[in-house]
């Protein structure tokens, strides 16, 4: 009994060993070079992260087959690869070309060394009421309008994130039906060959801060400031940070 109880003992300590290893490689800094797939998943309908779960994807390129995307036709949950309920974590993962949407946090969720190939319509919306979703690492290419799109309240962070070939990094929602006052943060984000880090509306009291980053294509592409409506179209009031609506500091174009 004794002898197997130590054997248990130390299959949980070599467990959580290993575990806490897998954990340890979730790399969250700045990387510029898109990562390797370890494999592939093609998934027949999004797969949904319950209320406060974790799932580390091992660095798969996880995707749906068949494809949902549909150029830049607004989309569903049903076309995500990813749907994340309040509190969900979605660690280490490459989502495909082969999807709508990415992925949809319904409520609060933390993204952690996430990367988006061929971004479809969008890479990730956050459709919480109220708290805040992190985006920690990872990146996003190839998106012909938005990466992360914001059409709930509360906040939205970035730290660390790379974006190439992309129109918006973020855009707070322009003409959902219901709006709110929105906040989001950009700390040591990389843009290359994109038109603009945040397009935010100045009408409805949103507010970003985007620091200690670099954008290569120029500094009026660091903030976008529009009028936000409830239907039909948002329209542009500004190109530039205002240091209200959106406040920068320390942004580099060159020789970064």
């Amino acid at each position: 009994m004794h002898s197997q109880t130590f054997l248990l003992s130390a299959l949980a300590s070599i467990a959580s060993s290993a575990h806490i290893a897998a954990r340890a490689t979730t790399n969250t800094n700045l990387q510029t070079a898109f990562p390797a797939s370890s494999g592939t998943t093609n998934l027949a309908a999004a797969r949904t992260l319950a209320a406060g779960e974790s799932l580390d994807g091992g660095m798969k390129q996880w995707d749906r087959s068949p494809s949902t995307c549909n150029e830049q036709a607004e989309g569903g949950d049903a076309d995500a690869v990813f749907v994340l309920k309040d509190g969900a974590v979605l660690s280490n993962v490459i989502i495909g070309p082969n999807n709508g949407e990415g992925v949809h946090c319904l409520g609060t969720c933390t993204l952690n060394n996430v990367w988006w190939t061929d971004v479809c319509e969008d890479a990730a919306t956050f459709k919480q009421s109220s708290g805040t979703s992190y985006v920690n690492g990872g990146g996003a290419r190839k998106a012909d309008d938005k990466v992360l799109q914001h059409n709930g309240g509360g906040t939205v962070a970035v730290k660390n994130f790379w974006a190439q070939d992309v129109g918006k990094v973020y855009r707070s929602c322009g003409n959902c039906g219901t709006q709110y006052a929105r906040k989001s943060t950009f700390d040591n984000i990389k843009m290359s060959g994109g038109s603009v880090v945040a397009g935010v509306n100045g009408n409805l009291g949103d507010t970003t801060t985007i620091k200690n980053s670099c954008v290569l294509d120029g500094a009026t592409h660091v903030c976008w400031l529009y009028k936000g409506v409830t239907s039909g179209e948002p329209s542009k009031t500004a190109s530039v940070a205002d240091g209200k609506v959106c406040a920068t500091s320390a942004i580099k174009t060159s020789g970064c």
